[in-house]
């Protein structure tokens, strides 16, 4: 959905229909409305209402988003002697786990999440304090059911079965603080984390939100490769806020629509290592060269702004939670056969000479279908000097990560 932008999934007004984007670079959102009376009559979870609508304006859910929702809907006709109507039944049928659930970041990203009609057990894990986080979200009438897990003793647990795995766990940045200042806290956690998911989920997307995901998916990958079970199709470092960031940023320099922009962002998910490739945007707009800088560093340090206005009580928990339930609807759309998801993530790559890399992929059943090689091409002067600039710092906090698996002991 990095190609897209957001559209409404209106709670209480039931949910949204819009068409699916002809191509992965087309940035125009279609929606659409229809009336029909009592439509969701059967949905026991949300509200019925007198229309489904498509508010292309303000949410994580884009248009490909939408198409999906309309396809996992199973229309219903009334006896022919009655008046017709389009009566659609939700199918959820997936299972997401967040690990950290009870966090500045886990709690709004369950509740988003909550909000998914592709969802039907939302699993929170927390080493503490979760019970609460999950009673709170189970009185919100959406169809899917919230279950808590306290505690290394029921981690394995909250990891059956589940299709998706959502790794928000860790300490936040403090004012002062690097994305690199966290490494020794959560790489730590990362490690036991995934452990646990290589042994009890391990054909499950595995989301890693924990900073520094520089560093951290590293981690999460050797560990698997260790387990045996290592799928690099299947494991994604979150980057989606770099892309929110992105689109938000331009979309206000520029006067421009915000459902219209798109900015494909490469690299890593910390300082240098972010480039927004500004001259990729959709729909093509000019910017000069001073543009250019104040944008890309704005967009850098993005998060060190939320760090310091926040004041010592907190990091992006809200937007960082808002890009990952995006990233998260995106994968479950894939998962349910979309065959037309595109978002940028930090993955296992050959597009460089990095063994990991965030560019655009395509998203599927299996998970990364395609890098989308194309958005390396044809840079400019500014963005192909950055990019050779982030390379070294990248390259170092992925071996970073690849050195303390190998220092530390995997579980059997």
């Amino acid at each position: 959905m990095a190609a897209t932008s957001a559209a409404t999934l209106s709670i209480g007004s039931t949910a949204c229909v819009g068409a699916k984007a002809n191509s992965a670079y087309n940035s125009k959102t279609s929606g659409l409305s229809f009336n029909s009376r009592n439509c969701l009559r059967s949905f026991t979870g949300l509200k019925a209402a007198s229309s489904v609508s498509c508010d292309s304006d303000s949410s994580f859910v884009g248009k490909e988003s939408c198409a999906a929702i309309q396809h996992s809907f199973v229309s219903r006709a009334q006896k022919p002697s009655q008046r017709s109507y389009n009566y659609v039944q939700p199918r959820a049928s997936y299972k997401v786990a967040i690990l950290g659930a009870a966090g500045g970041i886990g709690q709004p990203l369950a509740l988003l999440i909550k909000m998914s009609p592709l969802v039907s057990t939302l699993k929170l894990y927390d080493v503490a304090n979760v019970k609460g986080v999950a009673a709170d979200l189970s009185h919100c009438n959406t169809p899917s059911q919230v279950f808590d897990f306290t505690g290394d003793k029921e981690l394995a647990s909250c990891l059956k079965d589940v299709n998706v795995v959502v790794i928000p766990a860790g300490v936040p940045r403090k004012p002062g603080m690097t994305r690199d200042d966290l490494f020794n806290i959560n790489a730590s956690i990362v490690k036991d984390l995934i452990e646990a998911v290589a042994d009890n989920c391990p054909d499950a997307f595995i989301h890693i939100i924990s900073n520094p995901v520089n560093s951290t998916v590293p981690i999460a990958a050797e560990v698997l490769k260790q387990k045996g079970v290592y799928d690099p199709k299947k494991l994604f470092g979150v980057t989606t806020l770099d892309v929110v960031r992105a689109n938000t940023f331009v979309a206000q320099k520029k006067n421009l629509r915000l459902i219209d922009v798109d900015v494909p962002v490469v690299g890593g998910h910390a300082g240098i290592t972010i480039l927004p490739l500004l001259s990729k945007t959709k729909p093509s707009v000019a910017f000069t060269d001073e543009e250019v800088q104040e944008l890309t560093v704005k967009i850098q340090n993005a998060g060190t702004e939320v760090v310091e206005a926040k004041a010592g009580a907190g990091s992006a928990t809200l937007s960082m939670s808002y890009a990952a339930a995006r990233f998260v609807e995106s994968s479950l759309r894939a998962l349910d056969g979309d065959s037309d998801v595109y978002e940028c993530s930090y993955v296992q790559s050959n597009l460089t000479e990095l063994p990991f890399f965030a560019s655009r992929i395509k998203l599927g059943r299996n998970g990364v279908e395609a890098l989308i090689k194309s958005e390396l091409e044809g840079l400019t002067e500014y963005e192909q000097k950055a990019l050779e600039a982030l390379k070294p710092e990248l390259k170092a906090s992925i071996e970073k990560g690849i050195n303390f698996v190998h220092k530390q002991p995997v579980a059997a």
